[in-house]
């Protein structure tokens, strides 16, 4: 019985765990393409004034978006010398997290969240904080690579003092590889093409912006090239950019993104 991915090559965009998620497609009968859309991760050197300044002030939220952002800042925090003081301003403040993963970091730290997405989106997010008043409340978001326009918008529109902190950042991939993973999609030389963070999506859909392809890549996603995302935000971010046919597993697992695509082309 042939493989559910045999001869498909399906395009990975990811920059870590390449060996793990190719292995997989290999299993499947697939053909792997490399063609990783996000940059090397750096630590943001303005990292450890803003935690100094954000352990000394009063703050009346806090908003974690992702659990390896969380884990970052803790440790970095601890590093300074500054753990502990970080997690009593934490505890002092209301929490509100994204999804469940952070919900789980904070909880290991004895903080409970009292605001969680339903569906782990920012769209579940903004939707669960609809009933707060944020009027001169102090907010402090942490982010994780990729910034997040419409949280920064829905809280200063009502009023909140927001400030951001960034563990890390992303650098944006190179033109080579934007333009390779391009002409792969426009050509239809690949069948698939898996996101897995929404960083991803943001650069290559800013390339292909700046370039003109926008409707040549959404017309190869619409009829020919399905777009694979690893979780609820990775979905939601290339929703958001216009591509409406997208796999994603239920649990956000790179491995179980592979399945979901094998599965998809078994019952086609």
């Amino acid at each position: 019985m042939e493989k559910a991915l045999a001869n498909k090559k399906i395009v990975l965009c990811a920059s870590r765990k390449i060996e793990e998620m190719s292995a997989l497609i290999i299993k499947q009968g697939g053909i792997p393409i490399l063609r990783p859309a996000q940059g090397t991760t750096f630590l943001n050197e303005e990292l450890e004034q803003h935690l100094h300044h954000i352990v000394h002030e009063q703050n009346d939220w806090f908003i974690f978006t992702t659990g390896i952002g969380v884990e970052a800042l803790i440790k970095k925090a601890k590093e300074y010398g500054i753990e502990q003081l970080l997690l009593q301003s934490i505890r002092r403040a209301h929490v509100a997290v994204r999804g469940y993963k952070t919900m789980n970091v904070l909880r290991t730290y004895g903080i409970t969240p009292c605001i969680c997405a339903d569906d782990g989106t920012t769209k579940g997010l903004i939707r669960a904080l609809q009933e707060v008043d944020w009027k001169s409340k102090k907010v402090v978001v942490q982010l994780y690579g990729d910034s997040i326009p419409s949280l920064q918008q829905f809280l200063v529109k009502r009023g909140a003092l927001y400030k951001e902190i960034w563990p890390y950042r992303h650098t944006p991939p190179t033109f080579d590889v934007m333009k390779q993973l391009t002409d792969d999609i426009i050509s239809r030389a690949v069948q698939a093409v898996c996101f897995t963070s929404a960083i991803q999506v943001r650069f290559f859909f800013s390339f292909v912006r700046e370039h003109g392809y926008v409707e040549q890549i959404k017309q190869a996603f619409a009829k020919d090239i399905v777009a694979v995302a690893v979780g609820k935000v990775t979905k939601e971010a290339l929703q958001e950019e216009g591509i409406n046919r997208v796999i994603a597993p239920a649990h956000e697992r790179m491995g179980a993104m592979v399945i979901e695509l094998a599965k998809y082309y078994s019952m086609m």
